[in-house]
């Protein structure tokens, strides 16, 4: 018997082939070609890195910087006392509320529209596109205008929901549905492209080896779209604590019963108490704080599962193939 041949792809040779190396070592060799062709000369480097730290301390830094030394200007035991306050905490409880309601729902509704837009070919899908990103091109202040005219005592439904004694408008559902609309594309937009990325072959592959559908999303499709629909999450959250145009407009700002974070905080600062108002305000900033600091750990997590992905040897064929090309 003659001993068999190395060929590329065979899983005979005991060199891996050329796109498994390049496979392996590929972001390496990729980021050290990429710093081999930039020319610029360093001065222009660090220039644009100038630029962007400026910019970073302008618009980001001072302005937080300001809000906490603001909210700290009367001592530690003031800043408490406004965030003990009724209407403070009020405020903090509707806002958790909103956001808890909004995030589930629009966790579906993302995960259900980047399904459809993404694995299946059917008519009106370029109107869902359009519909999924409308909320981006919508004014906030317009969207919650919407929302009074279709559930206002002078709207569609108004008079319907006056006779059965229930409140939309200047209410919390008002308020979650206002959240609801302006939060709507987070997720879909996060999903959609790893989906039209993924394909849909193991999903089929999982459906023919007798996987169940809720199967074959939890065991399939999840673990390839985990750390985008985490980001999705966390962005849909923090939009939904941060929202105050549309939810401006249909609550009514009504202290201690519709006044999110945002709301509580121009009230108390179109009645100067600014040291109170700044207060509540670094909250909202604590969370933002906390918000960024996940989305950079999954995005670390993220890139941390790639890079052990590609630094996975090829699988080699089993011993019984091996032994049937000899």
């Amino acid at each position: 018997m003659t001993p068999p041949t190395p060929t590329l792809g065979t899983g005979v040779s005991s060199l891996p082939p050329e796109g498994a190396v390049l496979a392996r070592g590929g972001p390496s060799r990729r980021t050290a070609a990429a710093r081999a062709s930039t020319t610029e000369s360093p001065w222009v480097r660090y220039t644009l890195i100038t630029v962007a730290l400026v910019f970073v301390l302008l618009f980001l830094v001072l302005p937080l910087a300001a809000v906490f030394t603001e909210a700290l200007r009367k001592g530690f035991g003031a800043y408490l006392a406004a965030l003990k306050e009724p209407d403070a905490w009020s405020a903090i409880q509707l806002t958790l509320i909103a956001a808890a309601i909004a995030v589930p729902l629009n966790l579906v509704f993302g995960v259900s529209a980047a399904w459809a837009i993404a694995k299946y070919e059917f008519r009106g899908k370029s109107f869902l596109t359009t519909l999924v990103d409308l909320p981006f091109s919508v004014s906030p202040v317009v969207a919650g205008l919407m929302y009074v005219l279709v559930f206002g005592a002078q709207g569609w439904f108004g008079p319907w929901l006056a006779a059965n004694d229930i409140k939309v408008i200047f209410a919390v559902p008002g308020i979650v549905l206002a959240t609801v609309f302006v939060t709507f594309p987070f997720i879909a937009r996060e999903l959609i492209p790893l989906m039209q990325a993924q394909g849909s072959e193991e999903e089929q592959a999982a459906i023919v080896l007798g996987a169940t559908g809720w199967q074959t999303f939890w065991h399939v499709t999840l673990p390839n779209i985990k750390w985008g629909l985490l980001y999705g999450v966390i962005l849909t959250n923090a939009r939904a604590m941060g929202e105050f145009g549309a939810v401006s407009v249909v609550s009514g700002h009504i202290r201690g019963q519709t006044n999110t974070l945002p709301l509580h905080v121009e009230i108390l600062y179109n009645e100067y108490q600014s040291v109170a108002a700044f207060a509540v305000a670094s909250l909202l900033a604590l969370l933002a704080l906390v918000t960024l600091l996940i989305k950079s750990v999954a995005e670390w997590r993220a890139e941390q599962e790639l890079k052990a992905a590609a630094e996975l040897p090829p699988e080699r064929p089993p011993a019984a193939a091996t032994a049937g090309a000899t």
